[in-house]
């Protein structure tokens, strides 16, 4: 559970430490770059779920989580690729993958009920961050109106699984 907290920190506050280095909030190519990665991130979750987990809700949940975000990330893609933007690594990106390689790894050390609980409590601290960091950071900041409603479409989605992920979490005690 530490780890899952260590994920949210760092989504939470690497954007402001970036912009803090740069006087200036992230570019959009960081915030596009920063959001692929965080849909990546959790389709990659999901797919180690259906992988492991044999609770049909938990299954449903992952394929829901896989389906969207890779569903998100296409249309950012598209986006990117049509305003000639290339999406730029940085801190914040950087640290989301390797704070999410580090909870893949403890996940894959568990099974059955045990493995749930623990992918569906990282569902909900990762989507509470990404919706927090989205509403704060990256939609603000975010100067192309195109990239800025393709964020604000994509914060109502994960809202909408970060409910989701909270009542499945209250399912599984």
């Amino acid at each position: 559970m530490f780890r899952t907290f260590i994920l949210a920190g760092v989504l939470a506050l690497a954007p402001i430490a970036a912009a803090s280095a740069q006087d200036a909030g992230p570019t959009d190519a960081q915030i596009a770059h920063i959001a692929y990665t965080a849909g990546q991130l959790d389709v990659d979750a999901a797919r180690q779920a259906l992988e492991k987990s044999t609770n049909p809700e938990v299954r449903a949940f992952a394929e829901l989580m896989a389906r969207d975000h890779a569903a998100v990330n296409a249309q950012a893609v598209a986006l990117v690729t049509r305003l000639h933007v290339t999406p730029e690594a940085n801190p914040t990106s950087t640290a989301l993958t390797e704070a999410a390689a580090a909870t893949h790894d403890r996940l894959q050390a568990l099974d059955g009920a045990a493995f749930d609980a623990a992918y569906v409590a990282n569902e909900v601290a990762f989507h509470q961050t990404v919706n927090t960091a989205l509403s704060g950071t990256l939609i603000p900041d975010a100067d192309n109106p195109e990239l800025k409603a393709l964020l604000e479409t994509g914060l109502t989605l994960f809202q909408s699984h970060q409910v989701h992920a909270e009542h499945l979490a209250q399912s599984l005690q």
